[in-house]
């Protein structure tokens, strides 16, 4: 074995050291370093060292380079260059075979990102070894030649996402074979011909996008779709079949033809996004494309529309960008286009009436008429909309809302037109959910799969009937406690998956888009993490009437249990803490925006099976922004917690303080007074000479075994959380370095044999207190 080699096997084994810890694989821990290797030891891997811990160590991580683990073994793989700079040069010795013959030694990888690394050569058919993986990103790389036929064999796969290629060939129909795959992103590669008419067949598939290839022809049946980007091939003449749950249709720069169907669009009541610019439409305009109640962005230039405008058209309330430039269409703009600030209206070259505004110049009405006579078609007299329908088209403004919030988000970047708001909505999906920015790049994805919790199941919408039959239709035997926001039931899915579900009642003017999003982000090793929602509708007028929110069911107790009862050992007491402030690194900085004042209590410290501590409640806004703020005599926190503050991270800082004063002590503490002695306490010992006096404040239980320097560190990481000045608090980071220095001094007292070992504990009944409540 090389020199470099046992460095690395050396720097992983000694991570054994470190209580709670899962050392990597040592063949993974080499595999990833040859990676480096191969790719010519680039810069964005320059932290990347022989003693770097890949699963738990995260001073290594960077935006660009990251690794993320379930126990031993890499499940995540993210590596992305630098967009601005051009992709580096690889060695002149790079094989592209060779490179995934190294991944494939990475069995349960999941999700993998290889982005702006000038990656070239075929895509091997070796691919199909990772059994295992779920979302693929390759893009902006120089990728060759034709999809290969062993991505068929990726059972699992549900995002493949090869953009800026050079992938050629016809799209292949064995694409049918993938029976999960959702998303399929080709845009900009070399791809050429029609596409194969199996894609109907794709039930799964909910976005495609193949914007900027040489494809042709007419495009299949796309009725499963909800994102659709086509934009800039030479697709037509026919308008394609969209289903009434599309979200995204973007076919700009083709060679359609003939007019719109007025009849399919009218019924797409959770159209956000059409974008026809720049083809060879002709006949009269649908106007109540503008009243559709989710649209915003809709651009028909460029085209031979006629039809004649009224003025009194009505739009909808979602509509934020129109461009109606370049047709022939007559008559008065709408006044709802121009009366509503925040709208970016485009309506030059037409012959329309612009009441005395001339900054968007128009033809005089006879060119109007001549050009589509010359095209054969007669322009419409006038157009007609009776105000009953204008009030249905009102009235499906509030349901199309809350339908576009039942589940999964499929949203694509808005490259085409700047002005426009990006959208940020939620599309319907029975099967699975996908936060919004999931096509936007490559960043985004990075950023969306980082937050996955690995080992359990993946986020979905579930159905009222799955929930029914998993709490035995909400038998009262089920139900774990209740407070004025709804009840807390425990579960056991059809698989055997034990859950809890947290049912809320809702107002009906909520808006659950974004709510829903961050929920499905919060996933983590150190989280009761979120598997997924449902939305229960009133049969009368089909809005939300209950949102149930299904998470993890952790049936172990909690940290004051372990404390006070089955007695953690100091080490296994110091290990939890780290594990706590992992869970509250991620809550603040591993999404976005990041979640603060999460009110973190001791009893809502779970242990799952294996003593992995989990934060069972934290801040979630749809809970938050109806809660009333704590405070007041007898409260623990401190005034700042009150109303909102810009040190919001120090008041979760503050709240582990009192948590460590818990692990410390072995005793429950309930009011600000008591953790004001016990600080005085703490001072006064840690200026003591000798460990007596820091001894005497530890739970007996477990202070004889107690390492001074590793009692004293852990103490004084205690007291700066507690700090008065949210200023002076630690960050999180400064928090885990210091306890997991604690951890490393007490394993290596030696002093682990005069600790008791911790028994197996059988299944503990939670209370509503101990369940993940999520205030």
């Amino acid at each position: 074995m090389g020199g470099h080699a046992l460095l690395i096997l050396l720097s992983v084994a000694s991570l054994a050291l470190l209580p709670g810890a899962t050392p990597l694989q040592p063949s993974q821990a080499w595999s990833l370093f040859k990676l480096r290797q191969l790719l010519g030891d680039p810069p964005v891997l320059g932290t990347w060292h022989n003693y770097t811990d890949f699963c738990y160590g995260g001073d290594y991580k960077t935006a660009s380079a990251f690794v993320e683990c379930y126990e031993d073994s890499v499940t995540q793989l993210h590596i992305m260059g630098d967009p601005g700079a051009g992709a580096r040069p690889l060695p002149a010795t790079f094989s592209i075979d060779a490179f995934f013959t190294t991944l494939s030694r990475l069995p349960d990888l999941k999700v993998l990102t290889l982005t702006n690394l000038g990656l070239w050569g075929p895509l091997p058919g070796k691919i199909s070894r990772l059994q295992k993986l779920e979302i693929v990103n390759v893009s902006s790389n120089y990728l060759y030649g034709e999809l290969p036929r062993g991505l068929s064999q990726l059972g699992s796969l549900q995002t493949l996402v090869a953009d800026h290629n050079m992938l050629g060939g016809k799209l292949p129909g064995w694409l049918k074979d993938m029976p999960l795959l959702a998303v399929l992103s080709l845009r900009n590669n070399m791809l050429q011909g029609t596409l194969p008419e199996s894609l109907k067949d794709m039930l799964s598939l909910r976005s495609l996008v193949l914007a900027s290839n040489n494809l042709s022809g007419n495009l299949p049946d796309l009725k499963n779709l909800q994102v659709i980007d086509m934009a800039n091939n030479a697709l037509g003449p026919k308008f394609p079949r969209l289903g009434r749950k599309v979200a995204s249709v973007v076919l700009a720069g083709n060679k359609f033809s003939d007019g719109l169907p007025a009849d399919m669009l009218a019924s797409c009541y959770l159209l956000e996004r059409l974008d026809v610019s720049g083809n060879r439409f002709v006949g009269p305009f649908p106007a109540a494309l503008l009243s559709l109640p989710s649209m915003e962005y809709l651009s028909i230039a460029g085209n031979r529309f006629t039809g004649r405008l009224s003025g009194n058209a009505s739009c909808g309330e979602n509509l934020r960008f129109v461009d109606l430039s370049s047709n022939l269409l007559t008559g008065s703009l709408p006044g709802c286009l121009l009366a509503a600030p925040g709208k970016s209206v485009l309506f030059s070259a037409n012959c329309l009436s612009t009441a005395g505004d001339d900054s968007q110049s128009q033809h005089p009405s006879p060119f109007c008429r001549n050009q589509a006579l010359a095209v054969g078609i007669v322009p419409e007299q006038g157009h007609k909309k009776s105000g009953a329908k204008a009030g249905v088209v009102a009235g499906i403004v509030l349901v199309g809302a809350l339908v576009v919030s039942a589940a999964v988000v499929f949203v694509v970047r808005k490259a085409s037109a700047p002005k426009a708001r990006p959208a940020r909505r939620l599309v319907e999906n029975a099967s699975s959910a996908y936060p919004s920015n999931l096509l936007a790049d490559a960043r985004y994805i990075s950023q969306t799969v980082k937050l996955g919790a690995l080992g359990i199941p993946a986020y979905r919408s579930f159905s009222l009937v799955e929930l029914e039959a998993a709490t035995d239709n909400f038998q009262v035997s089920s139900l774990m406690g209740q407070d004025a926001h709804g009840q807390m039931y425990r579960g056991r899915l059809s698989n055997g998956t034990p859950v809890t579900i947290r049912s809320l009642k809702v107002n009906k003017s909520q808006s659950f888009t974004r709510h829903i999003e961050m929920i499905s982000k919060l996933r983590h090793r150190h989280l009761v993490s979120a598997l997924g929602h449902c939305f229960q509708y009133n049969l009368d007028d089909s809005t939300v009437t209950h949102l149930y929110l299904v998470f993890e069911y952790v049936h172990n107790g909690n940290l004051r249990e372990g404390t006070e009862g089955r007695r953690l050992s100091w080490g296994q007491r110091i290990s939890t803490a780290i594990g706590v402030a992992k869970g509250i690194q991620f809550l603040h900085g591993g999404i976005i925006p990041g979640l603060f004042a999460n009110n973190l209590k001791i009893t809502n410290i779970l242990m799952d099976q294996n003593q992995v501590p989990k934060i069972g409640s934290y801040n979630i806004p749809i809970l938050s922004e109806t809660m009333k703020s704590e405070g007041g005599a007898g409260s623990k926190y401190p005034p700042d917690r009150i109303c909102r503050v810009p040190n919001g991270d120090k008041i979760d800082m503050y709240d582990f303080g009192v948590i460590l004063l818990e692990v410390i002590s072995g005793r429950p503490i309930s009011s600000i007074y008591e953790v004001e002695m016990m600080k005085e306490q703490l001072q006064s010992a840690l200026t003591a000479q000798g460990p007596s006096k820091r001894s005497n404040l530890v739970d007996p239980a477990v202070s004889k075994g107690c390492s001074d320097d590793s009692m004293r560190t852990v103490m004084e990481v205690c007291l700066g959380c507690l700090a008065k000045e949210p200023t002076q608090r630690p960050s999180v980071e400064d928090v885990l370095w210091n306890l997991q220095f604690a951890a490393q001094v007490q394993d290596g007292s030696r002093r682990s044999s005069e600790e008791s070992p911790l028994s197996p504990s059988q299944p503990h009944a939670q209370s509503a207190h101990d369940s993940p409540t999520h205030r």
